[in-house]
């Protein structure tokens, strides 16, 4: 046998007659085959190589969905009725399967074989394609399309060894497409040359009544091809598939081909055009007028081809229409090389090699170009043309549909498609409204934005449907809100058309409709078509000066309510003026579909927007309102919501004891109203547990371990960790100019010193919050009077289009400005690393660090001797003198003396004390014990248990900072204390 494109290989079983089982175990321990295999066979088995199969795999798909009453089946019922019959009391397993190898019937020559073989050979629904089952008939009858017979050893699979098979493709006689595959299977043993011959006239019979499922009309046509054809040539005209006409053509390509087709077709004249496909390559198409015996007039399209015969050129006639704006020319092709044959100006680009086959399927009343065979019962040539008379199974390798045999051609080209105009034209259009809609469906509601939504709308139906366009939307729909009274709060949302001087009412405007078409569509509920608005009496009397913007081309409209869920959310208007035909019905039924489809995604956006609203009110409501009064830090913040949802980032600025200050930004794993509300609990949370004097990797702790409760807590989380969070904290003394940092999961700060120099602090990343068990690490850092600590949340570096490392870059050149105000430094980060889509919400803080004047520092050590409280009193007095802080000497005196002597008494030395004169006067004892003091009310017979009530009476706040060694009980009063 010889396969087109390799060598000949020998064919049949082997010399054993076992067949090959040698060269199948020699090929699955991966050596080189050479003989003793046919070539079908062994290219199917490297394709189940390929696709990682296995030999010892048992299970086939099965599909429950099938089709049990296709085109197929009903061709094939009769037909398997009577192979039953004939086949009784044998063990042949008779089957047949549709185009993707999924088995449709099944018929047993002796009925105890339904009992005794596996299900997947005895049950409808299996798929034995050669993809998912390995070499076998079915698969592989698919794959060559041709009579293929399979041998024990030659199957794939160990389960099929002892079996036998023929199939044979059944194919449609008027689109050439292979509907189903017909299979015998039997035992390895009984094989039967005969089985070839009966196998092909089943097919055939299967073939003509397929052929009997098409029109009268249909036949007609191609029945008057076919014998022109013949009478013409001196024999059977041959058609070509479009599968065959281009083999590397995709799917794309036939289709605009076949469309180009169907519109000759449609425009009922004699002409010629070029279809470019998008390789550079082109096809020429013919069309010309026929007509039946029985008086069917029809459009024949014809492909010219460069394979024509070399003693016959071909030559397109000069009459010829102009189709789609390409002229009509001269193409002669005469005999020559191939290279040479086709002379035409422009070159068609035709497809070098190309192969006769079959017709292709074209729209109801259309007929494709197929291949005459062996007259039916209906008189119409039948299957492929080939006379199998002399019993040969094709089993040469070479294509049976064919019969091995080239096809000379004697016709000016290969028919593609014929039909009668008027049906062509309803298809074409048909199809053509189909595409629109299939457009629609995924172009209109790709984003969840009213007015873009509505957009989409006039863009989908601009030009293809109408000639401009224009949407009303309810202004309560544009803001998320339901509709109420839409004829009272229209708003022009969308204007568009195939020029830009629209004299329509402007986008943003208020629309007001008097009772015209527009009342009649809303109180109706569906769309209104006016085919001739100069003759309309009720638009022309009731809507005047409407009428009179319009321009004076737009003859005919149609008004569609834009109804979701019972609700009117609006109305759009379809405008035609190029196209000299009016609306009509259809047109009116397609914009009535465009609409209700728009009009579902508008509402959705609407719904979107609503939540949306919500979500951001809450977002915004649980963040700060306002930046704490303090002198540490000059600080400037940024929220900026992502576009699609919101999510849970937050921010924070938190004043300290001791003049201290702290930074926090944290940002909620997910979006929505969790999100939010979970923000909310954990902002709350951080600002109380830093409001203890907690250090930052302490008060990381505390908030992993809520977060991990949540989740334990929440009633439908089940314990899977769906609440997270990241979040960065820093403390900043301005008395000390130090900043201490911990971060959980989040990104690192920038840090920008006095001299412009950027980087990014290497901190400890940490665990994400909710974790649970895992250890957070504080970092200490210098921060000099004038540098900026940037706190920000992953949605400012964090795209799918941007690298990270380059947007840190961006960042750092932006922050290299140190003139700028932590004001326009956040704008300025806004400006230039923000996306410009974000799809996170970004939470933005900048602080510019102050530091305290040393001279408002005042500090004493003193050792634990009751006898040094006098002399501190007597020095602090003196040093608030010094401040002018006379006023609040009397309050700080009592609390410094409570404070010293308590730490005496229950503390451990060394004791120090330090006044701090900023917004208020901060009075501080530290010595080295851990234990705090605890307020209590004394009773009335106690000598004692009374100071640090009347501390907390004298001060503003008081309370215990703990140290890495001893503590500090601080109290603040106000400068003017009495």
């Amino acid at each position: 046998m010889v396969r087109s494109g390799g060598e000949p290989r020998s064919a049949g079983r082997a010399a054993d007659g076992t067949g090959p089982v040698r060269s199948r175990e020699r090929f699955l321990q991966g050596e080189p085959v050479e003989q003793g295999v046919r070539t079908s066979i062994l290219d199917s088995w490297q394709r189940c190589r390929t696709l990682g199969l296995s030999p010892d795999q048992s299970d086939l798909p099965f599909l429950a969905d099938f089709d049990p009453d296709g085109r197929i089946v009903r061709a094939a019922v009769p037909v398997l009725d009577r192979l039953q019959a004939r086949f009784s009391g044998s063990e042949i397993n008779i089957s047949v399967a549709d185009a993707h190898g999924t088995v449709l019937l099944r018929r047993f020559g002796e009925a105890s074989l339904a009992r005794r073989l596996p299900a997947i050979q005895r049950v409808p629904g299996f798929v034995f394609a050669e993809r998912v089952a390995g070499t076998n008939g079915i698969g592989l009858a698919l794959a060559e399309r041709q009579l293929i017979r399979v041998y024990g050893a030659e199957h794939f699979a160990e389960r099929s060894q002892a079996s036998a098979c023929v199939a044979l493709p059944v194919r449609d006689p008027l689109s050439g497409r292979i509907e189903g595959v017909l299979c015998f299977g039997y035992p390895r043993g009984a094989e039967n040359p005969a089985l070839r011959a009966v196998i092909r006239k089943a097919a055939q019979a299967m073939e003509r009544r397929l052929l009997g499922q098409s029109s009268g009309r249909e036949r007609a046509l191609l029945r008057a091809y076919l014998t022109t054809g013949a009478e013409a040539a001196g024999g059977p005209r041959r058609g070509i598939a479009m599968e065959e006409l281009a083999p590397e053509l995709s799917s794309r390509d036939r289709a605009a081909l076949m469309e180009k087709a169907a519109e000759l077709i449609s425009r009922a004249q004699r002409a010629a055009v070029d279809v470019p496909l998008p390789d550079g390559r082109r096809i020429t198409l013919v069309s010309r007028p026929m007509t039946s015996a029985s008086g069917v007039e029809g459009i024949v399209v014809e492909a010219v081809l460069p394979y024509s015969s070399p003693e016959e050129p071909l030559v397109i006639p000069r009459q010829v229409d102009e189709v789609a704006g390409l002229p009509a020319e001269l193409a002669v092709v005469s005999a020559g090389p191939p290279a040479a044959r086709l002379r035409a100006t422009p070159p068609s680009g035709h497809l070098p090699g190309a192969a006769p086959g079959r017709l292709t399927a074209g729209p109801k009343g259309v007929t494709t170009a197929g291949a005459a065979g062996a007259a039916g019962p209906d008189g119409v040539d039948g299957v492929d043309g080939v006379d199998r008379s002399d019993g040969s199974d094709g089993s040469d390798g070479v294509d049976g549909a064919m019969g091995g045999r080239p096809v000379p051609s004697s016709s000016a080209g290969r028919l593609v498609l014929m039909g009668e105009p008027l049906v062509g034209a309803y298809a074409l259009a048909a199809r053509r409204r189909l595409e629109l809609l299939s457009e629609a469906s995924g172009r209109i509601g790709a984003t969840l934005d009213v007015r873009r939504t509505a957009e989409e709308l006039a863009e989908t139906a601009v030009p293809r449907l109408a000639d401009f366009v224009t949407v009303d939307l309810s202004e309560a729909v544009l803001r998320g809100e339901e509709a109420t009274d839409t004829l009272d709060d229209l708003r022009r949302t969308v204007v568009h058309g195939i020029r830009d001087d629209l004299p329509f009412t402007p986008a943003g405007k208020r629309t007001d409709f008097g009772p015209a078409t527009r009342l009649r569509c809303l109180a109706g509920g569906q769309a209104v078509l006016d085919t001739d608005l100069k003759a309309a009496a009720g638009w022309l009397a009731q809507d005047p000066e409407h009428a009179e913007r319009l321009p004076a081309d737009v003859h005919s409209l149609i008004v569609v309510p834009l109804v979701a869920r019972g609700v009117v959310l609006g109305i759009a208007s379809f405008y035609r003026a190029q196209d000299p035909a009016p609306f009509g019905d259809d047109d009116r039924a397609l914009a009535q579909e465009l609409a209700t489809r728009a009009a579902l995604s508008i509402d959705n956006a609407r719904r979107y927007t609503h939540e949306r609203t919500m979500v951001l009110a809450l977002q915004r409501r649980l963040l700060p309102h306002g930046l704490p009064d303090q002198g540490a830090v000059e600080v400037a913040h940024r929220y900026l919501p992502a576009e699609s949802d919101v999510s849970g980032d937050w921010y924070d600025v938190i004043p300290l004891s001791g003049t201290r200050v702290g930074l926090i930004v944290g940002d909620v794993v997910g979006h929505g109203m969790l999100s939010a509300a979970t923000m909310g609990r954990l902002r709350t949370a951080a600002r109380s547990f830093a409001e203890l004097d907690l250090p930052p990797d302490e008060v990381l702790t505390h908030l992993d371990n809520l977060v991990g409760r949540l989740d334990r807590e929440d009633p439908d989380g089940e314990g899977v960790g769906i609440i997270g969070a990241t979040c960065l904290y820093a403390i900043y003394d301005p008395t000390s100019q130090r900043c201490v940092l911990a971060r959980a999961g989040h990104p690192p700060p920038a840090l920008v010193r006095p001299d412009g120099k950027v980087s990014y602090p290497d901190l400890p990343a940490g665990p994400p919050l909710g974790l649970g068990g895992l250890p957070f690490d504080a970092v200490e850092i210098d921060l000099p009077e004038g540098s900026q600590l940037v706190l920000y949340t992953d949605g400012l570096i964090e795209d799918r289009h941007r690298d990270v490392d380059v947007v840190l870059d961006e960042l750092r050149g932006t922050l290299a400005h140190t003139e700028r105000t932590p004001e326009e430094t956040c704008q300025a980060i806004l400006d230039t690393v923000a996306p410009a889509h974000p799809c996170d919400d970004i939470a933005l803080l900048v602080a510019r660090t102050h530091a305290l004047d040393p001279g408002r520092i005042a500090t004493w050590e003193l050792p634990a001797d009751p006898a040094f409280v006098g002399e501190v009193r007597a020095s602090a007095l003196g040093r608030l003198a010094d401040w002018g802080l006379d006023e609040a000497a009397f309050a700080a005196e009592l609390i410094l003396s409570e404070l010293v002597t308590n730490a005496i008494r229950h503390g451990a030395g060394p004791i120090r004390v330090r006044l701090l004169h900023d917004r208020t006067l901060i009075c501080e004892v530290s010595d080295s014990s851990n234990t705090a003091p605890h307020l209590r009310r004394a009773a009335s017979t106690d000598e004692g248990g009374r100071g640090l009530f009347l501390v907390a009476q004298l001060s503003q706040a008081w309370g215990t900072r703990y140290l890495p060694q001893g503590k500090v009980i601080w109290a603040e009063c106000g400068l003017d204390a009495a």
